[in-house]
């Protein structure tokens, strides 16, 4: 067992913290643009759109702008129909941080390392913050490569291989351990990272993989609906409409992932590319789907949870 957990407690350990690194130095680079940009760019859906994606690529962390849209809607500094765009923005700025994962720089992860400390103890404030965003990249790489060491040890004992064979249909199994995982670690980002260093090794097939993928989705709007107890109606509103988008999305797409796996070739030859780039597909698909018909949306998420609504305890 030690040789499971511990490089999987250590590998998710180090690329949260570089994602925590990443999204503070990035944060103090913006400074108070990037809360600015929420209030003013989001007078329209199509303009809170694209400034959720925007504020969720700086950030790298979808969760972190969802629950800051929360938080402004909460405070009556924007309206429930001004956040639907940022939502739907969201799900596509997250897919940035799977892309760069894509890359397979693991052999530059020291490097980063290195370049970012050399940076942050510099005396220039932006050189410093800069510091940290490198830094972050480096020590994301360096915890996804330590979370693949436990993938010789999976093979070798086939817990993988039995859940796949006895968890049901390994679609809906996947869903429902992408949903879990993310929801546990609070970040579908790194969800996605171990899948995506799974199945490039063989521990696990591409359906199940891309199953993996579409749950996390699910799973990340845990962090949303925690943060709305003892809010008002209209914080609510916006993470029910978060939850409803991304289940809405997986239900449509789930029965399709057969379909889905045969073609994940075309994308790329790469393993890791294909789970990032059907990743980004997804997500580009269901939000620009709704987006035409955010007013329509809203007025059903409404319907849901009436404006005179109680607040939950």
């Amino acid at each position: 067992m030690k040789d499971i957990i511990i490089p999987f407690a250590t590998g998710l350990t180090i690329f949260m913290f570089g994602l925590q690194l990443m999204r503070n130095g990035l944060e103090r680079l913006a400074q108070d643009r990037l809360r600015e940009g929420l209030v003013k760019f989001t007078r329209t859906p199509v303009r809170g759109f694209f400034t959720g994606i925007v504020s969720t690529a700086f950030l790298q962390s979808s969760s972190a702008v969802t629950v800051l849209t929360i938080s402004f809607v909460n405070a009556g500094i924007l309206t429930f129909a001004q956040s639907i765009g940022i939502i739907l923005g969201t799900n596509i700025g997250t897919t940035v941080t799977t892309q760069i994962l894509a890359l397979n720089v693991e052999d530059f992860a020291i490097p980063l390392i290195i370049a970012g400390a050399v940076l942050r103890i510099l005396p220039f404030n932006n050189m410093a913050q800069l510091g940290l965003v490198i830094g972050g990249f480096g020590c994301i790489f360096l915890g996804m490569e330590t979370m693949q060491w436990i993938t010789v040890p999976l093979k070798e004992r086939g817990w993988i291989s039995w859940l796949l064979e006895n968890g049901g249909n390994p679609i809906w199994t996947g869903i429902a351990v992408g949903t879990l995982l993310a929801a546990m670690i609070h970040s579908s980002s790194a969800c996605i990272a171990i899948t995506m260093g799974f199945y490039a090794s063989g521990v696990v097939s591409l359906p199940f993989a891309i199953a993996v993928v579409f749950g996390s989705n699910i799973g990340t709007c845990v962090t949303a609906l925690l943060a709305v107890i003892n809010t008002n109606t209209a914080a609510k509103q916006v993470a029910l409409s978060h939850l409803v988008l991304n289940i809405a999305g997986v239900g449509i797409f789930a029965p399709l992932i057969p379909y889905i796996s045969e073609y994940a070739p075309v994308l790329s030859t790469d393993a890791a590319a294909q789970i990032a780039h059907i990743q980004t597909l997804f997500n580009i698909i269901c939000s620009v789907i709704v987006l035409p018909f955010s007013e329509a949306f809203a007025r059903g998420i409404i319907f849901l949870i009436p404006n005179k609504a109680a607040t939950w305890k």
